[in-house]
């Protein structure tokens, strides 16, 4: 039987002892970061031509580690692994000049979290039992049922909710029934998908709640310069007590609220891409898009915004692995000139500035709409790809 890998996300109700187990724990997994990279720093600092300690050798550490710091013990010991583990492959990224030098941990980050590879298992309805936690409250324990669970993390967001997210091993989903049908798929920002059917998918917009997190930001950020105001004010005028910008509440309401406006927005955002890839799934048995880079668009500042907002990447992202699971196929093409070849005879007509939504081929004399022609020209590009 095929084996998928399926992420769970579930939300954790600590009690208070074990919330204070859990910062401990985002703690000691912070701190085993922070000392094995002051480690390697310092490694090349005395010796560059020095080899590189591998994650067995950073492993082989933490023994001696444990026996300094006593404290290390009241983690699960494989999620100090995982920070090893982590850090190597940061620096093998650095090396293969995929990712810049690895930075230390802050205590101080709106998000925490730790990752373990420990047994952990539904104990009841509402309860699961993790390693050092014992058990505890969560949400939704019957999307684990007969998984068997791979990894587990817990994270804190800026929030202040507590959540696991889980790596399971699942069967795979079963196909899809074949359709017969093919589509092209040009993506933009008014309209998320263009089908080269002629049907135009509107990109997710929560304009009220969009609203809201602007007006919680703007408070944000001005209870955050008055309590730095404040601060200061403060530690000049008492020698004997330092205040700190987390002692005031207004600001710190503030920003929890307007995490909060963000995350619903972005929980929406997945909720209606997911609702989208999976209709398009069930629909069509071959899909093709475009192979647009989202990260380089983005340093047109004009439009950085909307196509961020439209989720491009993970809009191809769900695609691809839903095609693998229900046994469709996605093709993906470069959208080199979809937009300016007459999908009716193949008359190159030029580039066109944005604001040309529609155009007729001086050729042959067909009036196209410009995102439909495009998305005609990417389907033709991938059937011709798979013969």
């Amino acid at each position: 039987m095929v084996k998928v890998l399926k992420g769970i996300k579930l939300r954790l109700y600590p009690n208070q002892h074990q919330v204070d187990q859990l910062w401990q724990m985002f703690g000691n997994s912070r701190f085993v970061w922070n000392q094995m990279l002051a480690m390697a720093k310092e490694r090349y600092r005395n010796n560059p031509s020095s080899r590189f300690v591998n994650e067995y050798g950073m492993n082989y550490l933490l023994r001696p580690l444990k026996q300094e710091y006593p404290f290390l013990k009241q983690s699960d010991s494989t999620s100090l692994q995982v920070i090893n583990h982590d850090l190597v492959q940061s620096f093998k990224m650095f090396f293969k000049h995929q990712g810049g030098y690895p930075r230390f941990k802050n205590r101080r980050a709106s998000k925490q979290s730790y990752t373990g590879r420990s047994t952990c298992r539904v104990i009841a309805k509402h309860r699961m039992k993790l390693p050092k936690l014992g058990t505890i409250r969560t949400s939704k324990t019957s999307r684990v049922a007969g998984l068997k669970i791979k990894r587990y993390t817990v994270s804190y967001d800026s929030t202040g909710r507590y959540y696991l997210s889980l790596q399971a091993e699942a069967s795979a989903p079963q196909a899809l029934p074949k359709t017969g049908k093919a589509v092209g798929l040009d993506v933009g920002i008014a309209n998320l998908a263009i089908s080269s059917d002629g049907t135009k998918y509107k990109t997710f917009n929560a304009e009220w709640l969009a609203k809201q997190a602007v007006r919680w930001q703007s408070k944000y950020n001005r209870r955050q310069h008055w309590a730095q105001v404040a601060v200061r004010q403060w530690n000049h005028n008492h020698k004997t007590f330092k205040a700190e910008l987390t002692d005031y509440q207004n600001w710190q309401r503030a920003r929890i609220q307007k995490a909060r406006y963000q995350q619903k927005i972005a929980n929406q955002r997945k909720d209606y891409l997911h609702k989208l890839t999976t209709a398009l799934v069930k629909q069509y048995d071959v899909i093709v898009i475009e192979d647009l880079k989202a990260k380089n668009l983005q340093h047109n500042h004009h439009l950085a915004k909307a196509i961020a907002n439209a989720s491009w990447y993970e809009f191809r992202t769900m695609l691809a692995y839903k095609c693998a699971w229900y046994g469709k196929k996605l093709i993906v093409v470069k959208p080199n000139y979809t937009s300016q070849i007459c999908s009716r005879c193949g008359h190159h007509s030029g580039p066109k500035p944005l604001a040309v939504r529609e155009w007729t081929c001086p050729k042959c004399g067909v009036h196209h709409d410009r995102d439909i022609n495009a998305a005609v020209n990417i389907l033709h590009k991938g059937l011709k790809a798979i013969g």
